[in-house]
């Protein structure tokens, strides 16, 4: 139905990821960042997935990223896309592409973060085509 809208779970919260919900929650992307290697990654993590090292702090991300790839779910009850954007900093997080026409995604597209709401916890960062 036109204008009908995905309900989305609420993430689960933990003592590791509660600093990046927070952020969320204020309308920020944070990203992993490790001070032993300098690599960033998403998502953000104590142990840095490159290098190993408990040296890791949150970063905020730019918002701004390119699709790296995508799959439209076209049998679910209110179709939605799925994708994997590559970070400007970098790294790349799965996610959902939103507030657009979902025939008009592409491969290699510029998109913008968004917070969408879930039931009942913090908002969720997905993005929309520039």
């Amino acid at each position: 139905m036109p204008g009908e809208q995905r309900k989305i779970p609420a993430p689960q919260v933990t003592p590791e990821t509660k600093a990046f919900w927070d952020a969320a929650a204020q309308g920020r992307l944070m990203i992993g960042k490790c001070e032993a290697c300098g690599a960033v990654h998403y998502y953000p993590r104590a142990i840095c997935p490159f290098c190993f090292s408990d040296q890791t702090r949150l970063q905020q991300a730019s918002g701004e990223g390119t699709i790296y790839t995508y799959s439209i779910m076209r049998r679910a009850a209110v179709p939605y896309a799925i994708a994997y954007v590559t970070l400007a900093e970098g790294p790349t997080m799965m996610t959902n592409i939103v507030d657009c026409d979902l025939d008009r995604i592409r491969i290699g597209q510029k998109v913008r973060l968004v917070f969408k709401p879930s039931e009942g916890g913090p908002p969720v960062p997905m993005f929309t085509p520039v």
